[in-house]
């Protein structure tokens, strides 16, 4: 088989972009967006990111009590968010809990914001307890490859205010290797880079987890035999899944 050519570009797309204050967006193809569901056609996300996230509510019987806030934002609705909310709000409290326009991950459609379904849902701030089918979802999202983004004891690397509500998919070996290791997003390089990972599925199959890192225009690459799968960083590399024992 012959051997894939990665460009450095390429290390800017995929599931598992870090998008932050010191790691912007970049310019690229537009996700595949869908509806989350029927009721909230408005409310858009990945196509896969999509799927997964219905099936986590379905399992934790939140159709009737969670409710999907936002998703994907174009960066003009994520400038009119921030203008609108440091004018009301103020400056202090807009870093805190609205990202830059251009360093939001809701404009990788990767991201949402959920809600209890309670009257006068704040838009920015949605309530999400720990309780009930919130609190449900929340113990099952990492084996649908969703983690809360934001938590309180990361709030130094992440920049942003812990938000109960915001969920970033990933993918299951991902999240759940943040999860078990108490890793955020912005520590995730790091650790892949001591060592390839390894992470057992409820499914009885294990996922070996490791960084390649591209210091030039091009990085070559021979295929994985099996099933596997490939997402840029967006901190100069690509992070390849390779899925081991039978489905």
């Amino acid at each position: 088989m012959r051997p894939l050519r990665l460009r450095r570009e390429q290390t800017c797309q995929g599931p598992l972009v870090l998008i932050d204050r010191a790691h912007p967006l970049q310019e690229g193809a537009p996700p595949e967006l869908v509806p989350v569901d029927r009721l909230h056609p408005q409310v858009l996300l990945e196509r896969r990111a999509a799927r997964l996230l219905a099936a986590c509510i379905r399992s934790v019987e939140g159709g009737r009590a969670i409710v999907p806030v936002s998703g994907w934002r174009s960066r003009a609705e994520q400038q009119a968010i921030w203008d609108d909310t440091r004018a009301r709000e103020g400056d202090a409290f807009t870093r805190q809990y609205v990202a830059l326009p251009g360093c939001s991950e809701h404009q990788t459609g990767l991201a949402i914001d959920l809600g209890e379904d309670v009257p006068d849902l704040d838009f920015i701030r949605p309530s999400f307890p720990d309780s009930g089918a919130c609190g449900a979802f929340r113990r099952a999202a990492a084996r649908y490859g969703f983690l809360q983004r934001y938590c309180r004891e990361k709030e130094a690397l992440t920049g942003i205010a812990a938000e109960p509500w915001h969920f970033r998919y990933v993918g299951a070996p991902h999240a759940q290797l943040m999860e078990e290791h108490g890793l955020c997003l912005e520590e995730y390089v790091p650790f892949l880079e001591v060592s390839p990972r390894l992470c057992r599925l409820g499914s009885g199959r294990t996922a070996r987890v490791s960084r390649l890192p591209c210091p030039s225009a091009v990085l070559e690459l021979e295929p994985p035999a099996g099933y596997w799968q490939l997402s840029g960083d967006n901190c100069g590399g690509f992070i390849l899944t390779v899925w081991e024992g039978e489905p």
